[in-house]
């Protein structure tokens, strides 16, 4: 005998007890949403992504060899992005304002671009091989970026004036990014493997065809090269900020895009298929949007490692594996982070402009290894 719940007018049992419906199977009304820890984790991580964001463009802007106060900086910023409401106000001495808004802000700006187009695009590679470990030069768009860059320095060509070597660096990348997917097709699909593989041979060919560019140009030249392929945000400027803007928020746009399709695709290429993802097409979509994303940072920039690879796993170990909120986030952070090290690379030394690149390398190389040694100590593979 079950005692009865409190009933509705159709006659069927009140919330406390489970309904039975006419298959004869038991239904229970779903309980009221609780807001989960996860949401809540999300939106504390987005809100300290967000600030340090803010603060950390804000001091870097802020910084170098000609010191602007903090507070002057915030308010003329304040004071451009309010426009007709005239919030804020322009900084007092003619030269900060000129130096902040013509040297400072277009290579913050920059900074932020590139980090968020690195990170971005390492979540996706990562979700497309299925594996934490991808970085987005595995489909070889650095090395080829770094190829055309290197060799319009050395070939001395200048047709498009100060875009030349960016342009040809575009382009390169995004042709052999196409090329290892076309070499990797077998049968109308591409493996990841096969993928994996190919990106090693391509970009194999392309650094023997760098190393010959260093090594057959001038001295001059061949500095030059060394130092593109260092990384360095160091002239950036308001064109190049716009030329670049564009293919970076169209690639994270598209990664968003693409967010739902890449949690189906981590339960394997067989599941996806059966729940009506087309693998192939999405695999291709996701390999595009990388090129354009990376190629379009490295051509302005060079080559900088380790933001891809560290900031999405960083992420992911504080969200989880869904994309929908992995992206984003990981954008984010790439800026933070990639700000960050550019406003160390400032400051570091007097009077001086490290490469970026080697700086992301030098802190990125053993902070991941430190997370390989935390991730398999937790498994029980390493003491």
């Amino acid at each position: 005998m079950t005692a009865a719940g409190p009933t509705t007018d159709s006659g069927t049992v009140g919330t406390d007890l489970p309904a039975q419906t006419p298959g004869g199977f038991e239904a229970t009304r779903p309980a009221r949403a609780r807001p989960s820890r996860s949401a809540w984790t999300r939106t504390m991580l987005f809100t300290a992504l967000a600030f340090a964001l803010v603060l950390v463009s804000l001091l870097s802007a802020a910084s170098g060899q000609y010191h602007i106060q903090f507070g002057d900086v915030a308010a003329s910023v304040l004071h451009r992005a309010s426009g007709p409401l005239g919030l804020g106000h322009p900084i007092p001495d003619p030269f900060a304002e000129a130096t902040l808004w013509q040297v400072r802000m277009p290579r913050v700006v920059m900074s932020l671009l590139v980090g968020a187009a690195l990170a971005a695009a390492g979540a996706v590679m990562q979700g497309v091989f299925g594996n934490p470990l991808a970085d987005p030069g595995i489909i070889g768009v650095s090395s080829g970026a770094a190829l055309g860059a290197a060799a319009t320095i050395a070939a001395g060509v200048t047709v498009l004036g100060e875009f030349t070597v960016a342009g040809a660096a575009f382009v390169t990348g995004l042709v052999a990014t196409l090329l290892v997917y076309r070499l990797s097709r077998a049968g109308g699909r591409a493996e990841v493997v096969t993928l994996v593989l190919t990106g090693i041979a391509v970009n194999a060919v392309t650094g023997a065809g760098l190393a010959f560019c260093t090594f057959f140009t001038s001295s001059s030249a061949r500095d030059q090269i060394v130092f593109w392929q260092l990384g360095s945000l160091n002239g950036s400027r308001w064109t190049f900020v716009a030329a670049a803007g564009p293919f970076v928020a169209a690639g994270v746009a598209g990664a968003l895009v693409c967010a739902r399709r890449l949690d189906l695709l981590a339960l394997g290429d067989r599941a996806a298929r059966h729940v009506g993802v087309h693998v192939e097409r999405l695999r291709l979509v996701c390999i595009v949007l990388v090129a354009v994303m990376v190629a379009a940072a490295v051509a302005f920039c060079g080559i900088i490692g380790f933001v891809g690879l560290v900031v999405p796993h960083l992420i992911r170990m504080v969200t989880g594996p869904g994309h929908r909120v992995l992206v984003p986030a990981a954008a984010l952070g790439g800026a933070v982070l990639l700000a960050a090290a550019d406003l160390a690379a400032r400051t570091v030394i007097a009077y001086a402009d490290l490469p970026i690149g080697m700086l992301t390398a030098l802190v990125g190389g053993p902070f991941f290894f430190w997370l390989l040694r935390r991730t398999r100590s937790r498994a029980g593979g390493w003491a």
